[in-house]
């Protein structure tokens, strides 16, 4: 067996061997839950694809989290935790609101301002949070974080008081943006080929950039060692605030999705929860922008078809979120393991020279 091929084998084993057995762990707790596992799975896919507009709710839930990974994996590579992309998610369905309200004109104008809006104001929202770690040496964990906190506040703000439906302060939302301002659909359900095309541009964007641009590579050089990158001439802050402007800027079209492709309207949890979920994914895909489609995919299911489990055997729709934490777990745990055997294989390489 060649070098090259044990090499192969050894790098899917990683991936493969978690996987089995984070099934194997969740087939044995819903089994503890009184839950046939089998029928318990089925639900899950029915609920996620039983039929055309299942699929449509779960592809439009993919979008955002597809666009955040991509997002996320631009500032892990830089050595920046940007954990607040949540807040970048709720500042872009912010800005792509403020369009939806108030710009006239054809469908086609509004969505594409609504999305650049989007954009921009996830943009400028992680860049506070690049400024407050650039010049404020600020960790981006804690201003990120703050930040996403802030979001939320505007928002409920927004919702609540200029933007509240007509003699109603309610926090379950404004009221519907006109029809001209939603994203254009397929049939009958939400799938909207639009915010497919954005996911799948922005996912090809990074993949691109993170292989095959002297950015991409220098990016990596200011993740793996800042200190290093400065005295070879890389400006490392520069770098950093272009991670976090490109992140932001995914996570922003992100949001704009959630507001005028899924809700037709500003809700106060905009983003979803798909920042966070997105920082699993990309543990998951171990920064690899060609696996984040299909992990994606895999997690929205069973976001969305868990759901079903609560209407049919009436178990706790969270089953889905434990999978997903148990996959990910497992995941990084073979990833330890991985690097312990590559150690000592270089130790013991090492001293039989």
């Amino acid at each position: 067996m060649t070098t090259s091929t044990q090499s192969r084998m050894f790098r899917w084993s990683g991936i493969a061997v978690p996987i089995v057995l984070a099934i194997i762990v969740s087939v044995i707790l819903l089994a503890l839950a009184g839950t046939p596992p089998i029928e318990a799975f089925q639900l899950i896919w029915e609920g996620a694809f039983g039929n055309s507009t299942k699929i449509g709710d779960t592809m439009m839930a993919w979008v955002p989290l597809v666009l955040a990974s991509a997002g996320l994996i631009v500032t892990f590579n830089a050595g920046l935790w940007n954990i607040g992309i949540d807040g970048q998610i709720i500042a872009g369905g912010i800005a792509a609101s403020w369009v939806a309200r108030e710009l006239g004109g054809p469908t086609a104008l509004i969505v594409t301002v609504a999305i650049i809006a989007g954009m921009v104001g996830g943009m400028l929202w992680a860049l506070l949070a690049g400024v407050l770690k650039v010049k404020g040496k600020v960790n981006e964990i804690f201003g990120g974080l703050g930040l996403f906190f802030v979001a939320s506040s505007v928002a409920i703000y927004l919702i609540i008081g200029p933007w509240k439906r007509a003699g109603i302060a309610s926090t379950s939302g404004t009221d519907l943006f006109p029809e001209k301002a939603w994203l254009p659909t397929l049939s009958n359900n939400r799938l909207s080929l639009v915010a497919i095309a954005l996911a799948v541009v922005g996912v090809g964007l990074v993949y691109v950039l993170m292989r095959g641009t002297r950015f991409g590579l220098r990016l990596k050089a200011v993740g793996r060692n800042p200190q290093s990158a400065f005295l070879l001439g890389i400006p490392t802050n520069r770098y950093m605030l272009g991670a976090f402007a490109l992140c932001g800027a995914l996570a922003g079209a992100g949001g704009a999705v959630q507001a005028i492709g899924f809700h037709h309207k500003l809700i106060p949890a905009i983003s979803g929860g798909y920042g966070f979920l997105a920082i699993l994914v990309v543990l998951l895909v171990a920064n690899r922008a060609a696996w984040i489609a299909p992990v994606a995919l895999f997690f929205i299911a069973l976001s969305v078809g868990s759901t079903t489990l609560t209407l049919r055997l009436d178990v706790d729709s969270a089953i889905g979120g434990v999978v997903q934490g148990i996959l990910v777990l497992f995941v990084v745990l073979g990833g330890g393991w991985q690097a312990w055997r590559v150690r000592r294989r270089e130790a013991a390489e090492a001293e039989t020279t």
